[in-house]
């Protein structure tokens, strides 16, 4: 029986209460959350600027998805001011990791730096970013690779497929968030969809199962149009997806859609996964794997 407690947790920038009805395993990571803080100037031309969110804020999350262990992600509000994002790994400290937005002229020190903070990879986003462009793909990636760092990419479907020989190419991992950007209705019909599947069953890609309300084209409140698409993905390469919350919902805050419910989100995902191991997987050992967060029997310092 549900306890009064359960009922009545809640979090900012989340709709509904409650905790996710599915069984979370330990160690669980949430691969996608942004921070944000109005000490920081949003770059000219950012389309998101939402309201604080902190890192305080996301705790509260944290008791409704059941997630111990997370991802920030440097949001295209702030372009490359790293700041916000260093300072949440700072506060949740190993049980974080971090993904940055850079530019070509990111010294090696301001990389090392980075990667002593926590970060892992670099976000290039071609949909909403003010500062970013394709042109970046190769020299971002020549950057990164000796650091063993990925390059997560999000991008609108017809340029994603246009891209695919160079993305093929490049010598870092790439990492599609958002499901690739790709809709519900785009399954086994755009090429996109068919690239980002060749990419992961040749081991060359991971998939951000992340922010399904904003590819769902029929919404609340179960956003069922976007099970086939993650099951697609997950019968290509379960090996190969993590999955995000996208708190704070900056596009929600927009208003470009309703609101998601987090502990719902989780429920969803362990409906895709279909049983304990493969959920064990998204949200366990995979990010384990791309983020390199300590195992069972392995500590890992940032």
């Amino acid at each position: 029986m549900t306890t009064l407690d359960e009922e009545m947790v809640s979090a900012p920038f989340s709709a509904g209460q409650g905790r996710a009805l599915a069984q979370v395993p330990v160690g669980a990571c949430d691969c996608h959350v942004h921070v944000y803080d109005a000490r920081y100037p949003a770059v000219e031309g950012a389309r998101l600027t939402p309201p604080d969110a902190s890192v305080a804020d996301y705790r509260m999350l944290q008791r409704r998805t059941g997630t111990e262990r997370v991802v920030f992600v440097t949001p295209s509000t702030y372009g490359t001011d790293n700041r916000p994002m260093c300072q949440a790994l700072e506060a949740m400290g190993d049980a974080s990791r971090g993904v940055a937005v850079i530019d070509e002229h990111a010294t090696k020190a301001q990389l090392q730096s980075l990667h002593l903070a926590g970060v892992r990879g670099i976000r290039l986003n071609l949909s909403l970013g003010a500062t970013s462009h394709a042109d970046q793909l190769e020299p971002l990636s020549r950057l990164i690779a000796p650091l063993g760092w990925h390059l997560q990419l999000l991008t609108p479907a017809d340029l994603l497929a246009d891209l695919g020989q160079r993305l093929a190419a490049l010598p870092v991992p790439i990492v599609f968030d958002h499901f690739g950007r790709i809709l519900p209705s785009m399954l086994q019909r755009h090429p996109a969809h068919a690239l980002v599947l060749r990419l992961l069953e040749a081991g060359r890609a991971w998939v951000k199962l992340s922010g399904c309300y904003i590819v769902s084209e029929t919404g609340l409140p179960d956003y069922s149009d976007v099970d086939p698409l993650a099951q697609s993905y997950l019968k290509a390469r379960p090996d190969r997806a993590v999955w995000g919350s996208d708190w704070p919902h900056a596009s929600a805050s927009a208003g470009h859609q309703a609101m998601p419910d987090d502990a719902h989100q989780v429920t969803l995902l362990a409906k895709w996964a279909e049983d304990a191991r493969t959920l064990q997987r998204i949200l366990v050992d995979n990010p384990a794997e791309l983020y390199g967060f300590a195992t069972a029997n392995t500590e890992t310092t940032p």
